[in-house]
């Protein structure tokens, strides 16, 4: 069975999101700023990361507000993997799309259907932030890959937010450089 990450990108200042998101502006003012490592600035190091991260993973783990923020406009109302993406919600929303299964129970049960699905490979939790407090608090992460920007947002959506009373422990297990990103991998300590 593959391992569960928590990967995602943030500013030097912990910023995952610029203020004002919503669906025309998913990743908030200046949010888009974030991905230049994945796009503008892509070097030969981050496309090959990349190409590693899809081609590793098995199931994907989403919330319910990164879902409705960005399916309209950044994934153009599909999904964006070829891999189950699962959703986790309250209720179904209005808005279903092939290739995202809906899921309203507990964190660790969604995480179980995810596993299943993924099977060998690695399920992946993209966020939000909310999304992966709620997995690291619950201690249900492996890996967390944190691709930080090099950019400091000032505001917006902050990674970790303080919601978490304990401290947590980590080792690092890998760091690249990139001109656009600082990619860190930490193994979670248990």
């Amino acid at each position: 069975m593959g391992k569960v990450i928590a990967e995602i990108t943030m500013s030097l200042d912990g910023f995952i999101a610029g203020p004002g998101i919503s669906s025309k502006n998913p990743m908030g003012i200046n949010g888009q700023r974030l991905h230049e490592w994945i796009f503008n600035r892509a070097t030969d190091t981050d496309k090959a990361m990349i190409a590693e991260i899809m081609k590793s993973i098995g199931a994907v783990i989403t919330g319910n507000h990164t879902y409705a923020t960005a399916i309209d406009e950044a994934w153009s109302g599909a999904t964006p993997f070829d891999v189950p993406v699962f959703v986790i919600c309250h209720g179904a929303p209005e808005k279903k799309i092939n290739g995202f299964v809906y899921a309203t129970g507990e964190i660790q049960e969604t995480l179980e259907l995810a596993r299943k699905a993924a099977g060998e490979k690695n399920t992946w939790i993209m966020g939000g932030a909310n999304i992966i407090q709620q997995y690291i608090k619950a201690g249900l992460i492996e890996e967390l890959h944190l691709h930080i920007a090099s950019i400091l947002l000032m505001r917006g959506t902050k990674l970790f937010d303080n919601t978490i009373a304990d401290p947590v422990e980590l080792t690092r297990k890998n760091v690249t450089a990139t001109p656009g990103a600082l990619h860190t991998v930490f193994c979670f300590n248990k």
